[in-house]
């Protein structure tokens, strides 16, 4: 195990530094599958439906739906005309399929009614759809569209807590702080590589933290027990 470091102030942690090194590590982990969707398609549509499966699913199995569910159909005019059975059993086995396929289809729906069969490119706009929430919303945002937004997960969330850059107790409180503390040329990248990093070393129970790029920097906050 590491010698753990001095403890480090909220305001002391190097953010800038400990990304720049976590973005070299990144080369060699297997990176989110919304990540590599959106880089392959860059499709707003293709981030906003991905995002929705992969709520609660692993990532091969929400990659697997989302192939099946695309060759149906690939825009919003095409996937609304489906019906419910149709898209339930192209996503299955992915987590509360029946509720995503319904969900799918009502936003299928909106898309083509209110913004004429395009995703929207606002925040606000995004969480009126059904089963998006900030996640889903910032994520289409960021890797849909390249704009400004914070994504946060449990990675995100367990992660800035970890590192003593912020102190919150729910990914939407770590949004907030977040949103007031991190600089702005890092929020795209932000998500992609702290949820890399979390599962590939900085797990939720028992981190890495004998293999860790970062364990000369990370105050190890709330770690009781690592590797």
């Amino acid at each position: 195990m590491p010698p753990r470091p001095s403890p480090l102030s909220r305001s002391s942690f190097p953010i800038s530094k400990a990304l720049a090194i976590l973005r070299r590590a990144a080369r060699a982990w297997k990176l989110p599958m919304v990540t590599e969707l959106s880089a392959a398609l860059r499709d707003p549509f293709a981030v906003l439906i991905s995002t929705m499966l992969s709520l609660r699913t692993k990532d091969a199995t929400t990659a697997a739906a989302s192939d099946r569910l695309f060759a149906l159909a690939a825009t919003p005019r095409a996937m609304q005309a489906l019906d419910a059975g149709a898209v339930a059993r192209a996503i299955f086995p992915v987590g509360f399929y029946r509720t995503k396929a319904a969900h799918i289809l009502a936003t299928c729906r909106i898309l083509v009614d209110r913004f004429g069969g395009e995703v929207p490119s606002d925040l606000d706009a995004l969480l009126e759809l059904p089963g998006v929430g900030r996640k889903t919303a910032n994520l289409v945002l960021t890797r849909g569209f390249g704009l400004p937004g914070i994504c946060v997960d449990t990675h995100v969330h367990r992660i800035s807590n970890r590192w003593g850059y912020i102190r919150t107790r729910t990914p939407a409180h770590s949004e907030t702080a977040l949103r007031k503390r991190l600089p702005p040329r890092h929020w795209i990248e932000y998500n992609d590589l702290l949820v890399a990093f979390g599962q590939n070393c900085c797990t939720p129970l028992s981190p890495r933290c004998s293999i860790c790029p970062l364990a000369g920097l990370c105050p190890r906050r709330g770690v009781k027990r690592s590797r």
